[in-house]
């Protein structure tokens, strides 16, 4: 909230972004190392046996928690927005949050311990995320939404390759990593806490037009859902995916370079959403773009599923991760503008944000169903052909601004 008297500073330069993006790295950062390697690493401790059941039960748990508490932040956050206090104060309290709960995981020795841990871990971490996306879709102008959805794309490689240097330095121990992840999400997101609310004056032409109907508002949820099966398939699971295809006598150092991978696979697209990202701000329609993207990934999956080595996966892998990358950074500049009620974007876009939990239910499911320790193929194949899926329903979208 801005000072009595002061006069809030319009966005007007793509360097105007570099605080919302930081924060966003901040938020990506909050959750990808912890759900991706820190957690699967404690399960296959706790319950190797049972690892891919347990994994898929805090997937469950987790994203129930999840949906609920993004929409319940969102509206708290858009009522404080009303009354004039702002929603910034609801994320300074979820970092603390975050901290109590990242405790949790570091004595977790059970189980049932893990489950909890990660349970008030999504509530806070989402009650850090629902303000943060409301403050993005009122504070960035619709004319630069396409390149902070290509700034959005930061936010995983960074996460990632924290991640990989996490998990290759044995002498931090699990407590260690945990307070640098800690200390990282606080040096990112604070800058955007304490920095006054930023003032944008709509597009004139935009200004003119009425809202986007609500169909369009859930078309692009639909579409957004199926790719994102696929994104928590490979991200929970890449770890369990490369110990089908890499002989047992090899996987010691595994983790590590599971971590530098996944690094790899995030940087790869990073120039390609910020250059598409730069571009859709210049034209009218960008779902063309989206369903190639969405074709790539799924190429991407379907040869996850025919890989027989540790390169041929990861290139795999990578090949995957550049269009749902692609396709995710510039769907979330497109999310901002099919708001339909701008009274209510915090609890609109915690319903939004179904298409990013929702998914885990559908791809813990799945997962449990067809995979196994030994083999991911099957539901590899699946996924690719739910992400095709995707990338033709976001055809349906009639409105682009």
């Amino acid at each position: 909230m801005s000072p009595p008297g002061s006069v809030p500073t319009p966005v007007k330069s793509p360097v105007a972004l570099w605080p919302y993006a930081l924060a966003n790295i901040g938020g990506v950062v909050a959750y990808l190392p912890l759900l991706t390697l820190l957690l699967p690493l404690k399960v296959e401790a706790i319950s190797p046996g049972g690892r891919i059941a347990l994994l898929s039960l805090i997937a469950v748990a987790g994203a129930i928690t999840a949906s609920g508490a993004n929409i319940l932040f969102g509206w708290l956050s858009d009522r404080s927005r009303r009354s004039g206090r702002g929603r910034r104060g609801w994320m300074a309290m979820a970092l603390g949050g975050v901290c109590v709960s990242y405790a949790l995981f570091a004595v977790a020795t059970s189980p049932a311990a893990i489950v909890v841990a990660i349970l008030c871990f999504q509530f806070a971490v989402n009650a850090l995320l629902a303000p943060l996306m409301a403050i993005m879709a009122e504070e960035i102008p619709d004319s630069k939404r396409g390149m902070a959805g290509g700034l959005i794309a930061l936010g995983n490689p960074a996460a990632s390759g924290l991640s990989a240097w996490l998990v290759g330095e044995a002498t931090l121990g699990a407590d260690g990593r945990l307070l640098i992840v800690f200390l990282t999400i606080m040096a990112c997101v604070l800058p955007l806490v304490a920095r006054s609310r930023v003032a944008v004056s709509a597009d004139a032409a935009i200004a003119r037009t009425a809202p986007p109907p609500r169909r369009d508002f859930i078309v692009a949820g639909m579409s957004r859902l199926m790719i994102q099966v696929a994104a928590v398939v490979t991200q929970c699971y890449l770890l369990y995916y490369f110990e089908t295809i890499v002989p047992s006598g090899e996987q010691a150092d595994l983790p590590r370079w599971i971590g530098q991978v996944f690094t790899v696979a995030f940087v790869l697209p990073l120039p390609i959403a910020l250059v598409l990202g730069r571009l859709a701000d210049r034209i009218e329609r960008r779902k063309y773009v989206l369903l190639l993207a969405a074709l790539v990934a799924a190429g991407g999956l379907a040869a996850m599923a025919l890989a027989q080595s540790r390169e041929a996966g990861a290139a795999a892998f990578m090949l995957y991760t550049t269009g749902s990358s692609v396709f995710v950074a510039l769907h979330s500049g497109l999310s901002f503008q099919l708001l339909p009620d701008p009274a209510h974007r915090g609890r609109d876009l915690g319903v939004y944000n179904l298409a990013n939990t929702l998914p885990t239910l559908i791809g813990a499911a799945l997962a449990w169903a067809f995979a196994t320790p030994e083999d991911f193929s099957v539901v590899l194949l699946a996924l690719a052909l739910i992400t095709v899926s995707g990338g033709l329903a976001i055809l349906g979208v009639k409105t682009w601004r």
